[in-house]
């Protein structure tokens, strides 16, 4: 079931919304080489409680973290850890943080010292595929316009999109309906109503889009040919035009 979100539970969601985005714009500073994902993770667990949120990720399903933050091949859910980030690799943070009975998420990659061209390209399209894709995250839209709208441009670029992992409705839980795929036909799908909270989250791989689960943790997911991965997402508000962006 997807809901509509009353006025007041988008004061509280708002809130929630504000700190995950704070937190990504907070963290880039500490993204450089020799930091280990845990000491990031640790950062990043402060800073949500010191603004009064709650990391909504910690033990979700199980997850032993605040934040997951994949480097490289990972696409999403890598476990912070005592690894040390690299110059020249790539970062995906994917946070939340809930407030009020309401939660946020958001995901950016950002890059470890200086990387090359087609790593910052890879960066660049899946940030600009979101923008693309919400373009269409309107009143009387279908969500098949917004998904077709990701992976025409992502293929486009020469990048492929990510079948198996997909966004997803937001509010009281983190995970609601509807899945919202990061690939579709334009017309199909849910019809889009004003006042959906949403989290679209472009996950875009260098060369094949097909991924694996690491057996070791049951959580990390790579590309399957080893090659890099970007995540970009915001939690978005449908309305009759533009939605509104809620974590930038």
């Amino acid at each position: 079931m997807i809901t509509v979100k009353s006025d007041a539970d988008l004061e509280k969601m708002r809130v929630a919304c504000r700190i995950t985005g704070n937190v990504l714009k907070m963290i880039e500073k500490y993204v450089v080489p020799g930091v280990s994902t845990a000491e990031l993770d640790a950062i990043i667990e402060d800073f949500i409680r010191s603004q009064g949120g709650t990391p909504n990720f910690k033990h979700l399903y199980g997850f032993p973290a605040s934040a997951c933050i994949s480097v490289d091949d990972i696409v999403v859910h890598g476990i912070p850890s005592a690894r040390k980030l690299n110059e020249g690799e790539i970062v995906s943070i994917d946070v939340g943080a809930a407030y009020g009975g309401f939660n946020g998420d958001a995901a950016r990659t950002f890059a470890v010292g200086k990387i090359s061209e087609e790593k910052q390209r890879l960066i660049d399209v899946t940030r600009q595929s979101f923008f693309e894709g919400i373009k269409n995250a309107h009143a009387g839209r279908r969500l098949g316009d917004l998904s077709h709208a990701i992976q025409s441009y992502v293929e486009s670029n020469g990048f492929s999109v990510v079948r198996v992992m997909t966004g997803h409705g937001i509010g009281r839980r983190v995970h609601e309906d509807p899945s919202i795929p990061n690939f579709g036909a334009p017309g199909t799908g849910v019809m889009l109503k004003k006042g959906y909270t949403l989290a679209v989250e472009p996950m875009v791989n260098m060369g094949t889009f097909k991924v694996f689960i690491d057996k070791g943790d049951g959580w990390t997911c790579r590309t399957l040919d080893g090659k890099p991965s970007a995540h970009y997402e915001n939690t978005i508000l449908v309305g009759d035009g533009e939605p509104e962006i809620l974590t930038l």
